[in-house]
């Protein structure tokens, strides 16, 4: 992204003259499903002509709620933090102090970087949405108030260079590459796909074309007259394809979302960079990171890779949303991902050399879900069909006894006076940790099946935890020894004080 611009102080600003244009392309996109069903689905008769205007009649009136928001909305530049007002009969005005915004992201689509703009959003800790999106700026006046915000209101000195940001990672193409082939983005693309089909065409209409392909292609091979060995052959050879394929998409998907990517850090606040087409830069600073996830995959170990992720403390929305900060490192290799961890964390001891281990002999409880799982499903099978078949799913209970032992071995706990950390998993393995000054709450949790073994979990609350990474709990705790350690942990919250 190119140099920022000065940045005037002293007067209201509007956005950007074409900023309407693409408010009204962001509403366009959520509105594009009922629109497309409204015009192809409308329906004739005497509704007819309205069901045919219609969708006229909608995109004209977003088109004048895009141009009134543009008229409305004015934000100004003071020393300690951001004034924006916008409403035309319910008028708001908020203020946004600099030390209270977490998250700074720029995004910029091919329609952005086409205009030379970009959309700019501000986060902070908790609600429901961020404190200031704004569609749009000119690219210069974003970087601008990015970097102002960086420095809370005080702009760097003329003589600083515009490249002071240290590099802490970046990825070339072929770790590019490499994220593809761990990834499942083709799968999600897919998926979203089949989902879009079946809210934009009726039903029936989706349902017939699987029917009617179904039909085909089973009425094909019978023709064909299989042996039952090439028939499994030619099955397999079609699954193979179809993961090949899937492979492929993830790969593409991956060059699109993750080409440049460029972690970097400057005064104490992280910035990253990635995009092909569509460019985005999120910055927050470190001490707003509240825990950390390490993930290990069957197909990271293969490439020996590893992935490091972060919670922060902003808004909700963040958790789900692909622009919020939480990829420090999407793929790296182990000592790259720890000597990160041990850069950020300077007072934790990475890697852990010793964690404390379940009790012997409750790999059960981890192969008890597996276990009640495969016995439901036997037998709702074993009423439905009433024949040998039905027992198959009880094949499954040796490799999950056996994955559970596995886990077993793994999982552990570790504790000292900066960092509490848990690991778990086998097949796919994680490390999720968090200092122990960043911790909100404590919880100690019993089952019924804790009360009746004298077991208890505990759970271990920070600001932003959730969304797609494991919970930080340690679980199986033998009842004293939970306590124990709950009343230590306590005592550490006491006496430290919770760092944002």
């Amino acid at each position: 992204m190119q140099a920022a611009a000065p940045v005037d102080n002293e007067t209201e600003r509007r956005l950007h003259p074409w900023s309407w244009l693409f408010v009204l392309v962001q509403q366009l996109k959520q509105f594009l499903v009922p629109l497309l069903a409204l015009l192809v689905f409308g329906g004739g008769g005497a509704g007819g002509f309205w069901a045919g205007i219609g969708p006229l009649v909608a995109v004209g009136v977003l088109v004048v709620v895009s141009l009134l928001q543009y008229f409305t909305y004015r934000y100004r530049i003071g020393r300690d933090g951001l004034s924006i007002r916008d409403g035309l009969l319910h008028r708001n005005l908020r203020d946004i102090p600099y030390s209270r915004i977490h998250n700074v992201v720029l995004h910029q689509s091919l329609l952005h970087r086409l205009f030379g703009v970009a959309e700019v959003r501000l986060e902070s800790a908790g609600g429901q949405k961020p404190e200031a999106q704004m569609r749009v700026l000119r690219l210069d006046q974003a970087l601008a108030l990015e970097d102002l915000i960086k420095h809370r209101g005080q702009l760097p000195e003329a003589g600083t260079p515009a490249n002071a940001a240290d590099r802490l990672l970046s990825l070339p193409t072929a770790e590019v590459v490499r994220l593809g082939l761990v990834s499942n983005r083709g799968m999600i693309v897919v998926a979203a796909a089949f989902g879009g089909a079946w809210q934009l065409f009726p039903d029936r209409v989706v349902a017939n074309f699987f029917e009617t392909t179904g039909r085909e292609l089973f009425g094909y091979a019978s023709h064909l007259q299989l042996g039952w060995m090439t028939t499994a052959a030619a099955v397999a050879a079609m699954v193979l394809l179809a993961v090949v394929l899937l492979r492929l998409l993830s790969v593409a998907l991956a060059l699109v979302q993750y080409h440049g990517f460029l972690l970097s850090e400057e005064q104490k606040r992280l910035t990253v960079e990635r995009g092909l087409l569509a460019k985005l830069r999120t910055s927050v600073a470190r001490r707003r990171i509240q825990s950390w996830t390490l993930h290990e995959g069957f197909l990271h170990r293969l490439l020996k890779r590893r992935s490091l992720q972060v919670d922060t403390a902003v808004a909700e929305m963040g958790k789900s949303d692909h622009r919020a900060f939480r990829e420090v490192a999407p793929i790296a290799t182990p000592e790259a991902c720890d000597a990160l961890v041990r850069h950020l964390l300077p007072q934790a001891q990475w890697p852990r050399g010793e964690w404390t281990a379940l009790a012997a002999g409750t790999w059960w409880r981890l192969f008890l879900p597996t276990a009640i799982f495969c016995v439901l499903l036997t037998g709702g099978l074993l009423l439905r069909l009433g024949n040998a078949w039905t027992l198959l799913p009880l094949l499954w209970l040796p490799w999950g006894a056996y994955a559970s032992r596995q886990r077993a071995r793994r999982e552990g706990y570790a504790v000292d006076e900066h960092l509490v950390a848990v690991r778990s998993g086998w097949w796919s393995r994680w490390w999720r940790f968090a200092e122990i000054d960043k911790l909100q709450a404590l919880r100690l949790e019993r089952s019924p099946i804790d009360r009746h073994f004298g077991t208890s979990t505990l759970r271990l609350d920070t600001a932003g935890a959730g969304g797609l990474a494991p919970p930080l709990r340690i679980r199986f705790l033998p009842q004293n020894e939970a306590r124990a350690l709950y009343a230590r942990l306590a005592d550490s919250l006491a006496r430290k004080r919770l760092r944002w």
